[in-house]
């Protein structure tokens, strides 16, 4: 395949706007809370976007339309539950969430919250936390990877393998040096471009096959079964697709967005600005996968999973292909870059500096966390090797591992006082290892998703070892009602103790 020049010029042009932002965001970042979470000075629409783009990353470009090409509408529950996971999300750990890990000794990461919650002295939370961390975004990264390996190999007769290199290299570049700032600016721009992406193609899609009633007549001559919601529908696979929702609150590139947002006053504003965003986003993945079951049923895809890129290069001219393109590369992007920072921060707070030089200074440990990018991201390119690989099953078994693992913990820490130091460990570890084992099942329930059980091992595991052991300390107690006064008056600035 030669190379469009128009097509890769609007690409390029693309990522040099995103090296920009990543320079002038490097500027602004001085220290490590800076680099991690922005200072926690986001707005609500850049805290909106920027968690709504760095949660959907390549699979909702590649992954989703690919999934109802092959199967039709019957694939529609998986963005039926991840709609509600993602409401129920924004609507009750948001502003909790925020306040708490301001709270609790201003944390900046996910497992510093979960060791300053519980005042746990042994960091054991902590390195158990960062461990699930480092394992499960290492497949989640690489199913990025991979997403951005298929689109510069099939848009450009790119080898899959210099391709893998060439999209990590880009997205290094401006993680590296700008942190959370650089992310979310760029996500929020992403954003945008994925959004006006996923509304333009379906609709030119179907325009070019004549309208909804000639689309929808073509594709039920083609296969009814294509028509129908329940259509080779089971009860466990209804129950997979919907358990997807339970993943949004233990996914750590989401959720830090809540505690970086600058205000409690923000979020309600920016969980419309979110929900809208991810509604039409997700509708507009489906009509691309719909729309391409019609289009291309003369000539079938070989891969599905690139129905979009072959909507971009069939529909319109090279220029505005490139900027379609790009769309996908914003979307694989805006979560590669998420998963990295959450990543060094792990790295560089929850092991270097509590473990090994606890008087680090910030700038010596934004230096780790920047060294740690680099380290992971070339651990995550050999995972992607595989050019066989399917962006979607990467990203399941990921989202299933944090959903399973942090979920839990997340919710409950929240929400009951009586919680203790063991049950979130507890959680913890049961919900990793039930999703561990569970995905090398297979058979009756064992073909349920294994977000699902692996969240209501997790749950059982917090509550039953809570309520054996020891109550909390009443320091913890007292944090904790704390808290909950801060949460009811919505105050979110300078309330640690």
């Amino acid at each position: 395949m030669s190379i469009n020049l128009p097509t890769l010029t609007s690409i390029i042009m693309y990522l040099l706007a995103m090296l920009i932002i990543g320079v002038m965001a490097a500027r602004m970042t001085k220290d490590l809370k800076d680099y991690v979470l922005g200072g926690r000075q986001l707005g609500a629409g850049v805290a909106a976007l920027s968690a709504g783009s760095s949660d959907m990353s390549g699979w909702l470009m590649l992954g989703l339309p690919g999934a109802v090409y092959l199967t039709g509408m019957g694939s529609i529950w998986l963005p039926i539950g991840l709609s509600i996971g993602a409401y129920l999300n924004w609507q009750f750990i948001a502003k909790p969430l925020r306040v708490y890990t301001k709270v609790a000794s201003d944390s900046i990461t996910v497992p510093d919250f979960f060791e300053n919650r519980f005042h746990d002295s042994s960091k054991i939370l902590r390195i158990i936390s960062a461990i699930v961390i480092l394992v499960f975004f290492t497949f989640y990264t690489s199913s990025s990877l991979v997403g951005g390996a298929i689109l510069l190999e099939k848009s450009f007769g790119m080898n899959y393998i210099l391709a893998l290199w060439v999209g990590a290299a880009v997205i290094l570049s401006y993680t590296f040096f700008g942190g959370f700032l650089a992310a979310s600016w760029t996500d929020f721009i992403q954003g945008i471009l994925m959004f006006l992406a996923l509304i333009i193609i379906p609709i030119v899609a179907i325009h070019e096959l004549g309208g909804w009633k000639e689309t929808i007549h073509k594709i039920g001559s083609i296969d009814s079964s294509f028509l129908n919601v329940y259509s080779g529908a089971t009860s466990i696979g209804v129950i997979s697709l919907l358990a997807w929702g339970l993943g949004y609150f233990g996914q750590p590139h989401i959720i830090v967005r809540f505690m970086g947002i600058k205000s409690t006053k923000e979020i309600p504003k920016a969980r419309m600005i979110g929900m809208i965003w991810m509604i039409v986003s997700l509708f507009g993945a489906i009509f691309i996968g719909f729309a391409g079951i019609a289009y291309f049923a003369h000539s079938p895809l070989e891969n599905s999973e690139t129905v979009f890129i072959m909507f971009s290069q069939v529909l319109f001219n090279p220029w505005v292909a490139g900027f379609l393109l790009a769309a996908i590369l914003s979307a694989i992007m805006s979560t590669v870059d998420s998963q990295l920072l959450v990543s060094s921060s792990a790295l560089a707070q929850d092991f270097y500096k509590s473990i090994f030089r606890r008087n680090a200074s910030q700038k010596e440990e934004m230096i780790v966390g920047r060294m740690a990018v680099l380290g992971i991201a070339v651990i995550a390119i050999f995972l992607g090797y595989n050019p066989e690989s399917k962006v979607l099953e990467l990203v399941s078994y990921a989202w299933a591992g944090f959903g399973a693992a942090f979920g839990p913990v997340i919710i409950l820490s929240l929400f009951w006082k009586r919680m203790t130091r063991n049950g979130a460990l507890a959680g913890i570890v049961v919900g990793a290892v039930t999703v561990i084992v569970w995905a090398q099942l297979s058979g009756g329930l064992f073909d349920i998703y294994e977000l699902a059980p692996g969240f209501l091992f997790g749950t059982l595991a917090i509550l039953i070892v809570s309520l054996i052991g020891k109550a909390p300390s009443k320091q913890i107690q007292e944090e904790f009602r704390l808290y909950r006064t801060q949460l009811k008056q919505g105050k979110t600035e300078d309330v640690s103790i």
